[in-house]
């Protein structure tokens, strides 16, 4: 069994909510050293590029569901023929 420290458990949980909002293991890395240095520039920088990457993935989720939610009303009509479900993924 591991048994960690206080300020690993700390570092840890610090990785844990910076990848919880969009960060990658490089920025997160960055991240203290840009709070030792006062550059908020930078790290103001690194969230506005996270948001806007957010809101590509959001964008193209919310695009995913409309799709899908289509697919799922017409395939509750009571039409005859192949699931537009399934047809849709069909090559």
């Amino acid at each position: 069994m591991r048994r960690y420290g206080e300020e690993d458990v700390r570092r840890l949980r610090f990785i844990k909510s910076a990848q919880t909002a969009g960060f990658t293991l490089e920025e997160i890395g960055e991240l203290p050293a840009l709070d030792s240095t006062d550059e908020r520039p930078r790290a103001r920088d690194m969230a506005h590029s996270r948001i806007s990457a957010l809101d590509v993935q959001i964008a193209e989720l919310t695009s995913a569901r409309v799709a899908l939610s289509r697919l799922v009303d017409e395939c509750s009509s009571s039409e005859p023929g192949p699931c537009p479900i399934i047809s849709a993924f069909e090559p």
